[in-house]
């Protein structure tokens, strides 16, 4: 009879520990040494980079870092997707067609509407790195000819 007890016990324990395991959520810092950087589309200048941390960028629910060294700019672009960010290093200013510059720091959070031609700067000092979550596929539109101040 104290053994059924025991081995439900530990049944639990191991399925608990299962399912734990399964939700557990993967950490991963932009300083990380194994994570794999790819280049940015071609009309953004050389210097900035991209890594996956979840998901398939030709599909739905994709996050990403995207990382620019400091004192850089971010040619004038759209997404087909809104952005969900949130920086992770650095200090940007971002301006959003129709809207006021706004400067985003470490730590924030910032949203950015599908479909809405924006550019960015990167301050001097320290590299912008941006977790940016994207609802449908990855792309970045150029926009070009349209004036953003």
């Amino acid at each position: 009879m104290k053994k059924t007890p025991l081995i439900l016990t530990l049944v639990l324990l191991f399925m608990c520990g299962y399912v734990n395991a399964e939700e557990n959520p993967l950490v991963i810092s932009h300083k990380d040494k194994t994570i794999q950087w790819g280049p940015c589309p071609d009309f953004i200048p050389k210097g900035c980079e991209i890594a996956v941390l979840k998901g398939d960028p030709a599909k739905n629910n994709l996050d990403i870092y995207f990382k620019v060294p400091a004192d850089f700019e971010i040619p004038h672009h759209l997404h087909t997707s809104q952005e969900r960010m949130v920086l992770v290093s650095g200090t940007l200013d971002v301006k959003y067609d129709n809207h006021e510059k706004a400067t985003i720091k470490t730590g924030e959070y910032a949203y950015g509407p599908a479909k809405l031609p924006h550019s960015a700067y990167c301050h001097k000092g320290e590299a912008c790195v941006l977790y940016i979550g994207f609802v449908e596929p990855l792309d970045a539109i150029p926009v070009k000819n349209v004036k953003t101040e």
